[in-house]
């Protein structure tokens, strides 16, 4: 039996994955596959303040769950990136702690890295869709 993969894309940020050439996420079952998610404004541009950014990165998330009808409860994997992670993981454990703030916890893998295109953090995650109603 083949899966029909179904593009989903949050309101409002159709332009940006339309000009880079991806989707927000792929819905295959129900199974959700989140394109990494930073902290850019509406326009695209990287949010300056770290702290801001990388809350900024988990609100672009939530809006594409929500697009999918998931919410972080849902996430089973997540993959984050980060520019300088001895710098930045106590900024990424705050905003983390209050968007997984009890357990059971997904699992985790964060990768350093030398470039996100401007950014200094970007999650993507692998989520299991409620069943609908």
């Amino acid at each position: 039996m083949a899966l029909n993969n179904e593009p989903v894309f949050p309101a409002n940020r159709h332009a940006l994955y339309e000009t880079h050439g991806y989707s927000a996420a792929i819905r295959s079952g129900d199974l959700l596959f989140v394109s990494g998610q930073v902290g850019s404004r509406e326009d695209g541009s990287p949010e300056p303040d770290f702290a801001a950014q990388v809350q900024l990165a988990f609100d672009n998330l939530e809006a594409v769950l929500k697009a999918a009808g998931a919410a972080t409860a849902d996430i089973v994997d997540v993959t984050t990136f980060h520019t300088d992670p001895e710098a930045q993981f106590a900024t990424i454990m705050d905003v983390k702690s209050k968007v997984f703030d009890s357990a059971p916890y997904p699992n985790w893998t964060a990768i350093g890295v030398n470039w996100l295109a401007g950014f200094d953090f970007e999650i993507k995650v692998i989520a299991r869709i409620p069943a609908r109603a």
